[in-house]
């Protein structure tokens, strides 16, 4: 070989590596300081970045501030829930905050006042509204988006061609589903019956003042046994730690052609939460899920300290293209408390979706 042949490989090799996707140059150490569940950051058109999640305050939710996502201002509490007028009244989880036609609105669950059987779980999915994105919020309506028939949790939105889609977890609450997995369950004597959380989409009024047309199922856990993604969505009922197995916190992007829905897996407050993908040529469906799942997981098998990592969102770096993922995790650092996190991710040449994460500046490894 040719030396000038030679170097016209490294020239073409060199041009080839740069146009592949890259690990983004901000270096954020995880984990915040900010102790939210189901972490949501909004990059808004003024260019900071707003974040809220489950926590911090009592009936309702609080934000914090940033221009470069690494010093974080504390703008106290947004949203005042568990009013004489509100619809709700407890457990205020998984907000997500969205800017639309000037105006910003809040999309959370809570329960639902309205409960004549006394349901231990009654959560319905609201939506307020704010001039500015660090508000005051008040309730658009003095109702929830609509009333399936069974508590819901962890909305999720999408506008496209003048559409707007709610995305959204009916809850494992009296759902007994009948499974391979519930069958080994109940022969090896740990649990009578498996309760399982099912994703859901809907179109929905671009007022959000009700839905059009029924729900559809898009996302539920595994029926069979040998199916590839049984193994670790039901390590939370196969590890005897609880009766339940979810699909929840939907959270969905558009690339190229293609939807991507990621959610989360297994029991939100032990170990084995996890993250994993599916994809679909329409925003209601049918979702495939990846052959890469899950794509976030704990990492303690590999020497790190993260558990729990799950109900993640997207936002983009302050370049502007780089994905990043924000979810929350716990390690054996902070404690029992769920912390947020945020790591680079990308949707490869080949069409995966890859997050490079967990990562924390207790630990480098990563999954």
């Amino acid at each position: 070989m040719s030396r000038r042949f030679y170097l016209f490989l490294i020239v073409i090799v060199s041009f080839l590596q740069g146009c592949q996707p890259q690990p983004s140059a901000l270096k954020i150490e995880n984990p915040l300081p900010v102790e939210f569940g189901d972490p949501y950051i909004l990059k808004a058109s003024d260019g900071n970045y707003y974040m809220i999640g489950t926590g911090g305050v009592k009936d309702g939710f609080k934000m914090y501030s940033s221009s470069d996502l690494k010093s974080w201002k504390d703008e106290g509490r947004i949203y005042q829930g568990n009013t004489s007028d509100s619809w709700n009244i407890a457990n205020f989880w998984a907000p997500e905050l969205y800017e639309k036609d000037g105006k910003f609105y809040l999309l959370f669950s809570a329960d639902w006042r309205e409960n004549p059987t006394n349901e231990l779980e009654n959560f319905r999915i609201g939506v307020a509204v704010a001039d500015n994105p660090t508000g005051p919020y008040t309730d658009l309506m003095d109702r929830p988006i609509f009333d399936p028939g069974y508590p819901v949790i962890d909305g999720n939105l999408w506008f496209e061609d003048g559409k707007t889609y709610l995305y959204y977890s009916r809850c494992c609450y009296k759902n007994p589903v009948e499974s391979e997995v519930a069958d080994w369950a109940r022969e090896k004597g740990m649990f009578n019956e498996i309760e399982e959380s099912w994703v859901y989409g809907v179109q929905i009024e671009n007022d959000f003042s009700g839905i059009i047309g029924e729900p559809k199922l898009l996302l539920r856990p595994p029926v069979k046994m040998d199916d590839q993604q049984a193994e670790w969505e039901s390590r939370s009922v196969t590890s005897g730690e609880v009766n339940r197995r979810w699909t929840e916190g939907s959270y969905i992007i558009k690339n190229d052609d293609t939807y991507f829905m990621m959610y989360s897996a297994n029991y939100f407050g032990g170990k084995n939460y996890a993250v994993g993908y599916a994809t679909s040529p329409s925003p209601l469906g049918p979702f495939k899920k990846a052959d890469n799942n899950p794509v976030l997981q704990k990492n303690v098998e590999q020497g790190g300290v993260v558990t729990g990592t799950g109900h993640n969102s997207i936002t983009l770096a302050p370049d502007g293209k780089t994905m990043l993922c924000v979810y929350h995790g716990r390690t054996s650092e902070t404690g029992d408390e769920r912390v947020v996190f945020i790591d680079p991710m990308e949707i490869t040449a080949d069409g995966k979706l890859v997050v490079h994460g967990p990562s924390t500046k207790y630990d480098k490894s990563s999954n």
